[in-house]
């Protein structure tokens, strides 16, 4: 019999390094398998140590499997390896993004990636930057300001309309509208939204349920902003279905507010921990669909985009009141997201677009440029080279801390007064100079997008930072 008896180097053998781990396995198969040959039981310990998932609920060696799944999570062996991507105006993007790129590309849960012509330095993914990646999603890959989005009501009035009514509209963005730490004071807990059962399904949305409440319909600081513009249609035959004429339209700019930025830093430091990945990208790992916590985040990243999408009704809904109009057209799409998707061979991938605009063929966008720039309305062209992707505004040319070191503030008045544009709120940090020129963005991207229209901004709100 003694031919048949396990001995600790068999199983060393077979990957069993850990002496707990190995101890456990030789006691339940000498127990469970007394009728079975050595040859037998080698057997069925290394299908135990290929796929532990598969014996959780084994009567014998469920146990094992169980320590094996957790020993093994822990010595997780990751493979780098470089892979190619599209870059979009190349020409435009500072090394920096194009080596932060690099980096995510060569996660051994990355597939594919894409850079858009917008892309500057960010954290984690850069700005502009699409990655799609297979069983993962990575919270900072998606961002802290989850949902991030374009919103914008086109209403049946002509451009005089703004020139004849600038102060009550410029009164109207005021008393509608809050930015920063503002809220409203009047919110009430009529939103369907916050009916929602996942606002239940966890602790930390539980906990954040007051938050959201609290922040809808405000917007962040930053580069958010609430503007009233002018719409231009050049075209007879155009997608908006509008006839020829410039119109009066609201452009809102924000996201999920404290909400979804406690989502994103809980799962970024989880998923660090987890992953232990170098330092060096750290910041991209990742939670798998099949894990606890990666079901979780997907659940908030999910109610957070909605979350912010609500913001942006609450504001239009406020602004519409006051104008005692109904718009004509109502655009809206966000960014900072991962979604499901399948590349062209038909493998499914979460395609993460942190500060991309999606562009499936048809698809409606609205790409801004700055506080002077026009804003883009237009429709994916369906590329799949970049991911069904496009660019979500001109891009930074300056960080904030170069911005207010570069620029003064008669410098941007004079700007102002150039662009016909009024502000309300916003530092040097927001200057338009501070910003890639907005044109020379969209024909990096004629493969990407058809413009449909141009929007330009008139009367512009943004947080005043005080």
């Amino acid at each position: 019999m003694k031919k048949d008896k396990l001995r600790g180097k068999d199983l060393v053998a077979l990957g069993y390094t850990d002496s707990e781990i190995r101890s456990l396995a030789m006691q339940l198969t000498g127990k469970g398998y007394k009728h079975s040959n050595k040859e037998e039981k080698l057997k069925i310990l290394q299908q135990l140590i290929t796929k532990p998932e598969d014996f959780r609920m084994h009567k014998i060696l469920g146990p094992v499997a169980l320590k094996l799944m957790d020993f093994q999570a822990e010595e997780e062996v990751y493979t780098f390896s470089d892979k190619a991507f599209e870059v979009y105006g190349a020409e435009g993007i500072e090394a920096g993004a194009k080596d932060q790129m690099k980096q995510a590309m060569r996660l051994p849960v990355s597939v594919n990636g894409a850079l858009m012509p917008d892309a500057h330095y960010g954290y984690g993914l850069p700005i502009g930057g699409v990655l799609a990646t297979k069983d993962a999603i990575i919270p900072y890959g998606v961002g802290v300001d989850i949902g991030c989005r374009m919103c914008m009501s086109i209403f049946e009035v002509d451009e005089s309309y703004l020139q004849q009514h600038s102060s009550k509209l410029k009164k109207i963005i005021q008393d509608n509208s809050r930015f920063g730490r503002s809220v409203f004071d009047d919110n009430k807990r009529e939103d369907a939204l916050f009916d929602r059962p996942e606002f239940d399904s966890f602790g930390l949305i539980r906990s954040l349920k007051d938050k959201a409440y609290t922040q809808i319909g405000s917007s962040g600081g930053g580069n958010h902003f609430v503007d009233f513009g002018i719409v231009e249609i050049k075209e007879v035959n155009n997608d908006l279905e509008l006839p020829l004429g410039n119109y009066l339209a609201l452009l809102t700019h924000s996201g999920s507010r404290g909400f979804g930025a406690k989502i994103a830093n809980t799962y970024t430091n989880i998923a660090r921990k987890k992953r232990n990945l170098p330092k060096n990208v750290a910041h991209l790992s990742w939670l798998y669909l099949n894990e606890e916590e990666g079901q979780e985040y997907w659940t908030g990243m999910n109610l957070a985009g909605d979350y912010a999408s609500a913001c942006h009704h609450h504001i239009h809904r406020r602004i519409k009141k006051a104008l005692g109009m109904q718009p004509l057209k109502m655009l809206e799409n966000h960014h900072n997201f991962a979604w499901k998707e399948e590349l062209p061979d038909g493998t499914e991938v979460f395609v993460h677009r942190k500060g991309a605009t999606p562009a499936h063929k048809g698809e409606w966008g609205i790409i801004p440029g700055s506080m002077t720039a026009p804003a883009f309305i237009v429709r994916g062209l369906g590329n799949s080279l970049s991911l069904n992707s496009a660019a979500h505004g001109a891009g930074r040319r300056f960080s904030r801390s170069k911005a207010k070191a570069s620029f003064t503030k008669k410098m941007l008045r004079e700007e102002l007064k150039k662009k016909n544009v009024e502000l309300i709120g916003a530092g040097l940090d927001e200057a338009p100079f501070a910003y890639k020129d907005i044109h020379r963005v969209m024909q990096a991207q004629q493969d990407l997008v058809n413009i449909v229209a141009a929007f330009y901004p008139k009367i512009v709100r943004m947080d005043s930072g005080k």
